[in-house]
């Protein structure tokens, strides 16, 4: 796509998704949810299957009615409006090209239904064909393209109306991982140049964490956090988030004195902080928070034993026991200054986080916070 190729779009909406309800046959697949998008913001909604972050999408594209709660675009209300009077464009996972009409014909089709006239849908055409770089392309059917550029033929058909909202759903999903990368990145980027506001739905967090101005995480049908992805990144709200964002190590147990976590699977953790608070309680670390030591240094939290090292390029990770039913693991980086060595196998290793690397949470799941009474020497950390 051009560099400096910006759409002539209507300004930018606001979305409101105000305690959005969806029930089926009893069931609660979406659990009020709660969302202020602003305008020109790109928000990815992500979790696992069957999360509801999909019927969401699908409630705020008219497909699905609500069972409670509403959909305001730009302060009115859209939740009782067909899918084709919410001025809203749509991505599918699939596509959903017409397979009997060529490219141009395709990106077409809404401006026809739109009743728009002929001399503009040419001219809006050919300004889609432009912005996803397709020009060549424009008498081919969708048999004969590859997968990115079927997914751009539907982002253009998705834009050529000039809509208000773009709903995003799994649009990378169908392709290579090699692709994946760069389609996401020329998505991002024309979301942003044209101040097009934007929800996408994915499982793979680190495709929302590369396009998400905000992430909002899904489980079981309820909001888990909606933040910017650097603070969901280091400031998990609960462990389900610690462990889906960031990979974390999840250690249950209880807390005893404020300072030891002796862990279910066995084994006792010192903590890097220290906490008002005993009972019930899990630990989150992150791999990438995790650096390894010969044994024997007075800041490590635990020793080990390497049982794999692999490299991945960018990174190494080390998986290391530390009992009989425990194991961490630690990711350093591959190459560069900083490269981690490659540990054999049977290395005894010593591991160490700061304080401000490790997450717990109480019996509620609700984190808590380190005590910050109690002097950074005291806790032990590796400053």
């Amino acid at each position: 796509m051009s560099p400096d190729r910006v759409i002539a779009l209507e300004p930018a909406a606001a979305l409101t998704l105000d305690r959005l309800a969806k029930r089926f046959a009893g069931q609660t697949v979406v659990d009020e949810v709660n969302l202020e998008v602003r305008p020109g913001e790109m928000i990815v909604l992500l979790g696992p299957s069957g999360c509801g972050k999909t019927t969401t999408l699908r409630m705020i594209a008219g497909f699905l009615p609500p069972s409670g709660g509403d959909i305001r675009l730009n302060g009115s209300s859209i939740a009782a409006l067909p899918p084709y009077r919410r001025d809203i464009g749509i991505v599918f996972q699939s596509y959903a090209l017409f397979p009997h009409l060529d490219v141009a014909r395709n990106i077409a089709f809404g401006l026809e239904m739109r009743r728009i006239g002929g001399a503009e849908i040419a001219a809006r055409v050919a300004e889609m064909l432009q912005l996803v770089k397709l020009e060549p392309f424009a008498d081919r059917l969708p048999r004969q393209l590859s997968g990115g550029q079927q997914q751009r033929v539907a982002l253009a058909r998705a834009l050529a109306f000039h809509p208000q909202l773009l709903l995003l759903d799994e649009p990378l999903s169908n392709l290579d991982a090699a692709l994946r990368q760069g389609m996401a990145r020329e998505i991002r980027l024309l979301q942003r140049r044209g101040g097009i506001t934007s929800i996408m739905v994915t499982h793979d967090q680190h495709e929302a964490m590369a396009m998400a101005d905000r992430l909002v995480v899904m489980r079981d049908g309820k909001v888990q956090q909606i933040g910017v992805p650097e603070d969901l990144h280091a400031r998990p709200a609960n462990s389900f988030v610690a462990r889906f964002i960031g990979g974390s190590n999840i250690l249950s147990g209880q807390l005893e004195d404020g300072a030891w976590l002796r862990v279910v699977d066995g084994g006792v953790i010192p903590l890097a902080g220290r906490y008002r608070a005993s009972g019930p309680a899990t630990l989150a670390v992150r791999p990438d928070s995790i650096r390894l030591s010969a044994p024997g240094a007075p800041t490590a939290r635990v020793t080990g034993e390497v049982e794999l090292c692999t490299y991945l390029g960018s990174a190494v990770e080390h998986v290391v026991r530390i009992e009989p039913e425990l194991t961490l693991l630690a990711r350093g980086p591959g190459s560069g200054p900083d490269t981690t060595p490659r540990l054999p196998a049977g290395s005894r290793v010593a591991l160490h986080w700061a304080v401000e690397d490790e997450r717990l949470f109480d019996a509620d799941d609700r984190a808590v916070a380190a005590d910050p009474a109690v002097p950074i020497a005291q806790r032990g950390t590796d400053q």
